[in-house]
């Protein structure tokens, strides 16, 4: 028998709640609403969802916030999160995306869009997260653990400049364009700017420190992870 993804909607407003409930079953998927922080994660504890839909304003804890807790939670940080939001200024948008959700769907939208970029992200999910450990130069990532250090000095990285690091590792070297790294890094999709991209590589620089001059801007190409900074033709 068929597994039918299982989609937790955390949605305060009951009509909008039903209306995603509704479109969801005519896509095949299950759906399980919660209205609150507290009704979400009382059904997160209950049975892991394939994916959260995650409205950013609710009673209470903040969307932001709980995909913020989710995140940190071995058991949970996997589960791809889509928020729901009316905002849609790109400081709003790449505040979302670096609280650790997988996409961002803007208010109104149509039932198509939300269904597409549910299946999208259950695609993807974790598409560069292997379970390894790899080191260039003095620079390692164990991916097990989720720590990065360099000259053995552990760094602090977001969920999402993690997985832009892995990836640059796993690649060392290579030039890797902006939508070569939305397809590879947070998935084959469209739905996310290419800017966003600069964001999260100037954050991933900043957590870096010292070893921020390893990830280079290949000018009118993209970006590379090299263990010589400097010295690349």
């Amino acid at each position: 028998m068929k597994h039918l993804a299982r989609i937790l909607v955390v949605e305060d407003e009951p009509a909008i709640a039903e209306l995603i409930a509704v479109n969801l079953r005519h896509g095949g998927f299950v759906p399980v609403l919660a209205e609150d922080g507290v009704a979400a994660q009382r059904a997160v504890d209950e049975t892991l969802p394939d994916a959260i839909l995650l409205d950013w304003m609710l009673p209470g804890q903040s969307g932001l916030q709980l995909a913020r807790q989710w995140r940190k939670d071995a058991r949970t940080k996997t589960i791809p999160i889509l928020m729901l939001t009316a905002r849609t200024d790109e400081v709003d948008r790449v505040a979302g995306l670096d609280a650790g959700a997988d996409d961002y769907i803007s208010k109104p939208f149509s039932t198509q869009e939300m269904l597409a970029r549910i299946r999208a992200v259950l695609r993807r999910r974790a598409p560069e997260l292997v379970k390894d450990s790899v080191s260039v130069g003095e620079l390692t990532l164990d991916a097990a653990t989720h720590r990065v250090s360099f000259r053995s000095r552990e760094l602090r990285l977001g969920p999402t400049e993690f997985k832009l690091l892995h990836f640059f590792m796993k690649h060392a070297e290579r030039v890797h364009s902006r939508s070569a790294l939305l397809d590879r890094v947070w998935g084959d999709h469209v739905f996310i700017e290419e800017r966003t991209v600069d964001v999260h590589v100037k954050r991933l620089r900043e957590a870096l420190g010292e070893a921020g001059a390893m990830v280079e801007t290949v000018r009118g190409a993209g970006y590379r992870l090299t263990a010589n900074p400097g010295r690349s033709g």
